[in-house]
């Protein structure tokens, strides 16, 4: 058949979004690369982090575009009004929360996987093996067998909500799938530590079991969980007519570092039969370490493992991932066959792998490259190496505070956290919360340093977690000097600490 004839025809003219002048993108783009570079290069320079001021918010409430601003004015406003304003967390002497800081070859990576555009649901194309390939490496440098199933997700939260629906799934005694979390013929239970993060909790709830399910376990001084505690727990609720059916176990408490007795909770949950789920948002990755491994001895018998790779090995946001033992109940609990997902023998619709099967993604975008060309760059053991020396780093920092008089420590520092606060005899402990509080906020507005904050037994603690390959020696050293000046000045004017 002959192609129709369109010559002269009024046709609609069509568009595209790919650029008039490629060489006009070309150069901004290298431009780009240019100005990050040099951005992150210079990141010391610059403070910590600094408040919003009144006049970029002002600028965010413009009205949106209608016409064309054109490729260089919007990069021109991003350098203005964004660029300036980061959270800070490349920065050396950023220690909140937990948050890696990411790497400029990370970045690269970024770039190339978002040009590549892939969606890694599945199908037969090269972005599903490289995601094979990181998860495997993930269970080798952590012990896991290679059995196992696994999947990469945008942080722990969403990792823990994963494995944690195996987990209900596996173990509810009927088919909950189908009929629903209603159908239980007696309420699940799950155990954990007090010290457990805040997104088992939501995980728990999203799940359809409520937090009343959720059973939080006492620790002991080092923060970590209460074995015979546990045990009881478990003996009660059994005795009360509920249906155990979790224990997780901490490797790394967001609080203080803590590592519960992994090999412990794997006895109980054995002798219980109950899953046994890992949440190793950071602290899973001191396996990395070789003197810092026997800390998580029994984590490799755990059912489900959640970790963070943006966290302790630096890898651009975001990159999280699950590992589950049983293949087979991991693909049970997210399979969702329909006509329009058939898996084929050959084309494209083929593929080892349909992680769409394993997770609540159908699109997922390609989080395994930046991964993959990190640990190729620099190999497991360097890894290894800056584990250590954040955790030594810790310990340095631990013995400035021990070792100055209007310091105090406030929790053991078994890895990369160190709780402390300012003091003096002459105020109570009300007292020195409110100075406490105040002395962070004046080290973040400063841009001097910008940790966060806990509080532990009744004590508010500016807490300092070191996941940062930039930091150095000389920044804890700035950090204690701006907190014993900051204090004794503020410590001078009662009516700041009223």
């Amino acid at each position: 058949m002959q192609p129709a004839n369109t010559e002269g025809a009024n046709l609609p003219v069509e568009e595209t979004l790919d650029p008039d002048d490629w060489a006009e993108l070309r150069s901004l783009g290298h431009r780009m690369v240019d100005d990050m570079l040099a951005y992150l290069r210079t990141v010391r320079d610059r403070p910590v982090w600094q408040p919003v001021p009144p006049e970029a918010k002002t600028h965010f409430t413009q009205p949106m575009p209608l016409q064309p601003q054109g490729a260089q004015a919007v990069y021109d406003d991003f350098k203005t009004h964004v660029l300036p304003h980061s959270l800070g967390n490349i920065h050396p002497r950023f220690w909140g929360w937990v948050m890696g800081g990411g790497t400029p070859f990370g970045a690269l990576a970024e770039m190339l996987a978002a040009t590549m555009n892939p969606n890694v649901g599945g199908f037969e194309q090269g972005a599903v093996y490289v995601e094979r390939q990181v998860l495997d490496w993930c269970k080798e440098m952590l012990g896991y067998p290679q059995e196992a199933s696994g999947l990469l997700l945008s942080g722990g939260s969403m990792a823990n909500l994963v494995a944690l629906a195996v987990a209900r799934n596996a173990k509810a005694a009927f088919d909950i799938a189908r009929e629903g979390v209603s159908a239980a013929p007696r309420s699940l239970t799950f155990y954990g530590s007090v010290e457990m993060h805040s997104s088992l909790r939501r995980a728990i709830e999203l799940l359809g079991l409520g937090s009343a399910a959720l059973r939080r376990i006492s620790v002991n001084s080092s923060y970590e969980i209460d074995g015979p505690a546990l045990r009881q727990a478990i003996s009660e609720d059994r005795k009360d007519g509920f249906h155990p059916c979790c224990v997780i176990g901490n490797a790394g408490t967001v609080n203080t570092g803590a590592t519960d007795d992994l090999e412990e909770l794997a006895d109980i949950c054995q002798g219980e039969d109950l899953w046994f789920h890992v949440d190793g948002a950071f602290g899973a990755l001191a396996a990395l370490a070789p003197d810092l491994r026997p800390l998580l001895r029994g984590m490799e018998r755990a059912d489900s493992l959640a970790f963070d790779l943006h966290k302790w090995m630096f890898v651009p946001y975001g990159a999280g991932c699950v590992l589950v033992r049983d293949a087979g109940l991991h693909h049970q609990t997210f399979s969702s066959p329909a006509d329009y997902l058939t898996h084929a023998e050959r084309g494209v619709a083929a593929g080892p792998a349909w992680f769409s099967e394993y997770g609540p993604e159908l699109s997922r975008e390609f989080r395994a490259l930046k991964v993959w060309m990190s640990i190729k760059e620099h190999g497991l053991e360097k890894y290894g190496r800056l584990v250590r020396q954040n955790v030594e780093q810790a310990r340095y920092l631990a013995e400035l505070v021990t070792g100055h008089p209007d310091l105090e420590l406030l929790a053991p520092v078994p890895l990369n956290i160190v709780c402390f606060r300012y003091t003096q005899r002459s105020l109570g402990d009300d007292q020195l919360n409110e100075l406490n509080k105040e002395l962070l906020i004046l080290l973040q507005e400063s841009g001097v340093a910008a940790p966060s904050s806990t509080v532990l037994g009744g004590r508010y603690a500016l807490r300092v977690a070191i996941t940062n390959h930039r930091s150095r020696r000389e920044d804890f050293d700035r950090l204690v000097a701006a907190v014993v000046e900051l204090g004794r000045e503020q410590s001078a004017r009662p009516v700041a600490i009223a």
